[in-house]
């Protein structure tokens, strides 16, 4: 039996490994596409949460973007906080483009593997 959080965990992992390769591929700007993925996915779960902050950072860093840097070391340091306190804005993507507070509209591709019934 697939449960909803197997499959929204299958497909944040194979966000990540998207990323993962667009990044060895020397694009960092679609692997960060992939990483915004990967976060609405993953921020339910607190170390796949973490895991896709530290990437976004390390994409940040790979370009340059001081803003991209201090937001995540921002987030990073927000995520047990959030966990903890059960306030996770759902959907946000996670870059530091958008309050790491607002949430956001999840893409209907993805909040069909986040609201899929248990079967």
């Amino acid at each position: 039996m697939t449960t909803k959080g197997s499959r929204r965990i299958e497909a944040f992992e194979t966000a990540m490994s998207e990323a993962a390769r667009r990044s060895a591929a020397g694009d960092a700007k679609s692997a960060f596409a992939a990483l915004e993925r990967s976060h609405v996915l993953g921020q339910f779960d607190f170390v796949p949460h973490l895991r896709v902050h530290w990437q976004m950072l390390r994409i940040g860093w790979v370009l340059g973007d001081r803003r991209e840097v201090t937001g995540q070391l921002m987030r990073i340091a927000l995520v047990p906080v959030g966990h903890l306190l059960g306030r996770l804005p759902v959907g946000n993507t996670g870059g530091a483009n958008f309050s790491a507070f607002k949430p956001m509209d999840i893409p209907p591709d993805l909040e069909r593997l986040i609201e899929a019934p248990k079967r």
